[in-house]
């Protein structure tokens, strides 16, 4: 059985006059929201064997403020394949990870990570947690797939099991998108 979580990088700041995307940081609420998730993933007893994370700035602040929360370190492997990655190559990706990693954390972008989740997720009746991230994969969140495989290259479209799907708004009311 191998588990893949994925968590998109906290709520980016437009106010910052950065010339490259790639170097946006986060603002103050992605901030908190990524603290709150870090809590989270600690207290649902979440433990990585591995981490990968696109090196964007924005996602290096995700890692240091998830950290903070989690109480520990994530040491992520920084790959560039993943900012801005389409669903096909984090899959390919997700192909090369290591064999004896059974937990693994994937941190990067939209919509690339939402149209991953909805590939390898089958879309079924009555699967609300899919339909919800079909709705939106909103900053910050995460979600936690499952794979009853013994090799990451096994992991197909349609393969995993949707057994999580968190929003910041989900673990504090002020970080919905209505404040």
């Amino acid at each position: 059985m191998k588990t893949l979580t994925v968590l998109r990088h906290a709520k980016s700041s437009w106010d910052d006059p950065v010339s490259r995307d790639f170097d946006r940081p986060l603002n103050g609420r992605g901030q908190r929201a990524a603290m709150v998730m870090g809590r989270h993933l600690r207290s649902a007893g979440l433990e990585f064997d591995h981490v990968i994370a696109s090196p964007a700035v924005r996602i290096v602040e995700t890692v240091e403020q998830v950290e903070a929360g989690y109480g520990g370190a994530l040491a992520p492997a920084w790959d560039r394949r993943i900012y801005l990655a389409s669903a096909s190559t984090l899959l390919d990706l997700i192909h090369e990870l290591p064999a004896g990693a059974d937990s693994v954390l994937m941190i990067g972008h939209n919509p690339g990570l939402e149209d991953l989740v909805l590939m390898l997720v089958p879309d079924r009746a009555g699967d609300t947690l899919r339909d919800a991230v079909e709705a939106k994969f909103p900053t910050a969140a995460v979600a936690v797939m499952a794979f009853d495989v013994d090799d990451w290259g096994a992991v197909r479209s349609n393969g995993g099991t949707l057994q999580r799907f968190v929003r910041p708004r989900d673990l504090d009311p002020l970080l919905g998108p209505e404040h």
